[in-house]
């Protein structure tokens, strides 16, 4: 396998300018436009290639130590892989010439859209309304972006390749360069009559409605993917997909901890003492919450079953209803009057206050407000 030096037909310590030159020559001898064929089409990309990493002094630098410019040894300096040799062809012969030309019907753009829904629709499910602005496929057209009745032509400047060849100058002297047809910017086709309605574009931007079904379980965050109800695309092509996140609006009274709900229940301090049956109205009707005998804040009572389903499928976490004694502010002379013979029961006439250990019912309050923060 020759080296560097030996495809460009230089000595070793042959030097810059002297590289350059020799390059110019053989890539005016060898370019594709002047000398047609396979053989001396990869002579030419060899060629450059040398000339890239000669022309580097790192790269050089490398090569000659190594004898390969990845810097491994044993790696040889021949033509394999062309390093930049992409970088310097598309610069002066054009990149994509066998691309051909592009076409006007392309898959439309993905859309994420939020849907604000209330706690128990995410408990429940529901059936949500999107109303969004998207584009759509053009009523008058039907996406062949053309007036009824008519069709694209021929572009007749690139004669429908959507490329054309321009010449220019450089310092390897004249040559060719492919760019884009800017007459029909590169489709191959010019629309005589485009529609009226999507000015040429085969779709227009509409306020629709969709319906959304929500699956019980959703939480804030969640995305429900709706295949190919996204913006329709260009040119009569593919819509593409619809995500929608989830967002649950705070409830004026449950809170929602993974599939668990929580409630607070304010009960006298009668009904603490005495125990008591009381009812709360639920996202599955009304229920019962019975009140144990000497019940203390932060007390909790569970109802399995009645919390918010799994996503996807399973059983339902539970409602944990947290009891909040409410001490009464304003009483008159008979209410004090037994109060006061109470506290004489009790032997609370002159009751002093004591710390309460940890586990005690202000920890227990303060974890149970604290973990739901």
């Amino acid at each position: 396998m020759s080296s560097h030096y030996e495809t460009l037909g230089v000595a070793r310590d042959a030097s810059a300018e002297e590289i350059k030159k020799s390059y110019r020559k053989l890539a005016r001898k060898l370019h594709p436009d002047v000398n047609p064929g396979e053989d001396v089409s990869d002579r030419f990309k060899s060629v450059t290639h040398a000339y890239e990493v000669l022309s580097d002094p790192q790269k050089r630098e490398i090569y000659d130590a190594t004898g390969n410019e990845n810097g491994t040894a044993g790696g040889g300096g021949g033509g394999g892989g062309f390093g930049g040799f992409g970088d310097i062809f598309e610069q002066f012969f054009g990149g994509g010439a066998a691309q051909g030309p592009a076409s006007r019907t392309q898959r439309g753009r993905d859309a994420l859209v939020t849907a604000s829904i209330d706690l128990k629709d995410a408990v429940q499910g529901t059936v949500y309304t999107l109303d969004i602005e998207t584009a759509v496929t053009c009523g008058v057209c039907q996406g062949t972006c053309c007036q009824p009745g008519t069709s694209p032509e021929t572009c007749t400047i690139c004669q429908g390749q959507g490329q054309v060849q321009r010449p220019v100058r450089s310092f390897l002297g004249n040559m060719m360069t492919i760019e884009t047809c800017s007459a029909c910017r590169g489709f191959g086709t010019t629309l005589p009559s485009p529609c009226n309605e999507c000015m040429g574009q085969g779709r227009v931007r509409e306020r629709v409605s969709k319906q959304l079904k929500i699956p019980a379980g959703v939480a804030t965050g969640t995305r429900i993917h709706l295949d190919s109800q996204g913006e329709a695309g260009p040119g009569g092509g593919p819509s593409g997909d619809l995500y929608v996140e989830i967002n649950v609006k705070r409830h004026a009274v449950f809170e929602r901890e993974g599939n668990d709900l929580h409630a607070t229940l304010r009960i006298p301090m009668t009904a603490a003492a005495l125990g008591t049956d009381m009812k709360l109205e639920t996202f599955d009707g009304e229920q019962d919450v019975l009140i144990e005998p000497g019940t203390q804040s932060a007390d909790t009572v569970k109802l399995s079953q009645l919390g918010v389903p799994r996503l996807r499928g399973g059983s339902r976490g539970d409602l944990v209803v947290h009891l909040q004694v409410e001490t009464p502010t304003k009483i008159d002379d008979e209410q004090r009057e037994l109060l006061e013979r109470l506290a004489t029961l009790r032997d609370e006439e002159f009751a002093e206050g004591r710390l309460a250990e940890r586990g005690g019912v202000f920890s227990r309050l303060r974890d149970k407000l604290g973990h739901r923060a």
